[in-house]
This record gives structure tokens, sequence and C-alpha cells, in this order.
């Protein structure tokens, strides 16, 4: 029996592959700075392993986020904002399958270089942007999100304790006193 996650289980796994691949950056960097130090070599080896899971994880969120951009209801405006999402998502997980198979090659060196290190820096850059954008699909455009349940009645259909409406207390206190909150020209 499979747990039905609403929408899917995208959410979930893209946050392992973001987190793991993350961390490997930050173990990578820090193992680079520590250099000869014993211990930098724990550091890389730790980084080669998050940056593995990171890809085990890919292929996961990849495939829940493709199940995703066919099954989940949206209009226009944000199937594009899917699709360009889905495109940022594919071109991130062709540089980290191919960092991923790169790394294999500096596993026994116990170091990496500077173009390795760089180039892991950048695809990290390019994984916040394809988050960042995964993120205003369901914070900008609702996707996979339960709607809040209408009022019948409208918006002021429930009250609020003194100062704790909508908006903040400067602005209640405006309203109060007959301003709208803006500066009038003279």
């Amino acid at each position: 029996m499979i747990v039905e996650i609403i929408p899917n289980w995208h959410p979930i796994f893209v946050h392992f592959t973001v987190a793991l691949f993350s961390t490997a950056t930050g173990l990578f960097i820090l193992g680079t700075i520590a250099g000869k130090k014993e211990w930098a070599k724990i550091i890389l080896k730790a980084a080669h392993i998050n940056l593995w899971l990171g890809a085990l994880a890919t292929i996961a969120t990849i495939a829940a986020g493709l199940y995703a951009y066919n099954t989940v209801n949206h209009d226009a405006p944000s199937h594009l904002a899917m699709t360009d999402h889905r495109n940022w998502a594919f071109g991130t997980a062709a540089l980290f399958a191919l960092i991923t198979l790169w790394s294999f090659r500096t596993f026994a060196k116990a170091k990496v270089g500077m173009v390795f290190l760089t180039v892991l820096i950048i695809s990290t850059g390019i994984l916040a942007t394809t988050a960042f954008k995964g993120g205003e699909l369901v914070y900008r455009y609702g996707m996979g999100v339960m709607a809040i349940p209408s009022n019948a009645g409208g918006h002021d259909d429930h009250e609020h304790a003194d100062g704790h409406g909508h908006g903040n207390q400067k602005q209640i206190q405006q309203k109060q006193n007959g301003h709208d909150g803006h500066d009038h020209a003279h």
C-alpha cells in the first residue's frame, strides 16, 4: 500500500535532492579549504557520499516531478511556470549527473581540483534557481496545495480582536483616524 501524498511525492523528494547537493557542496568547500589536514580527507569522503545520495534522490525527484507535471490541475499561466521549472530541473539534474560521474575520478585522490569545485558551486547556484522556481509554483501559483474552504459570507465573515485584524498596527490606527496610509501632495 502506498501512502497518498497530496498532490504527490515530488515535494518530499525534492527536499532531499536540494539538501544533499547543498551539503555536498559545503563539504567540498570545507574539505578543500582544510587542505592537507588529516580531517579534510574525511570531510571530502562525506562530501562524495552526499553528492552520490543526492544523485540517487534526484532520480526519484525527477520521476515524481514529471508525474506532478502531468497530473496536477493548473491553468495557462501556471503551466508556463511549470514548464520553465521542469526545463531548469532537467538541466540542473544533467549538470549534477555529470558532476557525480566526475566525482568518481576524484574520490580516491582525497582531494578535488578548483575546476571541479567551481563547476560544483555554479551548479549549486543553478540548483537554487531551480528550487526558487519550484517554490514559486507553490507560493505564487498555488500549485499542489489544497484550497482553503471559501466563506459563503465573504471575507468579513469573521472577527479579530482589536488591533489584530488584517494589516499592521500602524495601518489600522491610520484608518481609525481617517488616514488611508499614504502622503498627499499639498
